[in-house]
């Protein structure tokens, strides 16, 4: 078990100089027409930071142009839902994914999966770093595609869950870890000079290298206070990402929000972040996060002032 420093891996308050400044309600995402993918340079516009969009992930993506982001950090379906009713536990609210935006046949999946891919490896600068969150149920298949497309994987990190939810069928061990899989954008032969911020994770870690094993819980209660996703990852593990694989005043992307949690992280650190989400209700539970992570981080300031 790795015991970080937790005084270093905090949110940068706002200088006492800036005001409050609200976060932009999320953006419906233009519709593209069916010859998208195929708009010349000209034609594709840069997103705009530190702004939410909502609409289908492969379809926006495509209307930005190349090389438009320093990296990515994203948790993407994983295609764990069935279609009969999901499991419940007796004394827990845990229930197992059954919604419809993370069901697929395998074939559909693969497609899906290659496809935004293709367009994250696009609009991601070369040599930048793409982070993937998956469990054995699709992980394999991410590593597969990424190995097709010959890009250079970096490390695979193991997110260990010491409070994971009991398994109820008693048939298997308890599933308790998820990966991150680290990709280097560019092929095998010319990967080179990706960022990883080696001795801050160092000195996270107590001055010892850091393992690509992190035991951190999961998602505690006050992290849910705006709205619930079943797959929502806590704030502590997304920060430690950003700061192993992003530099200040860097511009990431997310193309699955979910409920925020990536661009929480990037704003409490001073990157500037664009994201995706197609679920009317994330997108707002994600909004409603930020928007109140702001105002917190005002109060603080105006305190220690």
């Amino acid at each position: 078990m790795q015991k970080a420093n937790r005084k270093i891996e905090q949110a940068i308050p706002l200088p006492e100089h800036i005001q409050y400044q609200p976060v932009s309600e999320p953006l419906t995402a233009p519709v593209p027409l069916p010859t998208s993918s195929n708009l010349a340079p000209a034609q594709k516009r840069y997103p705009m930071s530190n702004q939410l969009y909502m609409g289908d992930a492969v379809n926006t993506l495509r209307l930005w142009p190349d090389g438009c982001f320093d990296a990515c950090i994203t948790d993407p379906p994983y295609n764990i839902a069935k279609k009969r009713k999901g499991l419940k536990w007796a004394f827990s609210s845990h229930v197992t994914i059954d919604s419809a935006w993370d069901r697929f046949s395998n074939d559909e999946y693969q497609r899906f999966t290659f496809e935004w891919l293709q367009e994250i490896c696009r609009v991601t600068k070369v040599n930048g770093n793409i982070f993937i969150f998956g469990s054995y149920h699709n992980i394999y298949t991410i590593g597969h595609l990424a190995a097709c497309m010959d890009l250079r994987v970096v490390n695979s990190i193991i997110w260990a869950k010491p409070n994971a939810q009991p398994n109820i069928t008693c048939r298997m061990f308890t599933e308790s870890t998820e990966q991150i899989l680290w990709l280097c954008n560019n092929t095998n032969d010319k990967a080179k000079n990706w960022t990883f911020n080696y001795h801050h994770m160092k000195e996270l870690n107590g001055g010892k290298q850091m393992r690509n094993y992190w035991e951190i819980p999961l998602t505690p209660p006050k992290e849910r206070i705006h709205g619930k996703h079943p797959s929502q990852k806590p704030i502590r593990l997304m920060e430690r990402l950003v700061l192993a694989g992003t530099r200040a005043g860097d511009t990431v992307v997310d193309c699955f929000v979910g409920s925020g949690s990536t661009l929480l992280a990037l704003d409490r650190l001073g990157r500037n972040w664009v994201g995706v989400e197609k679920d009317p209700e994330y997108c707002q539970i994600a909004h409603r996060r930020l928007d109140e992570e702001r105002k917190q981080r005002r109060l603080f300031a105006e305190t220690l002032g």
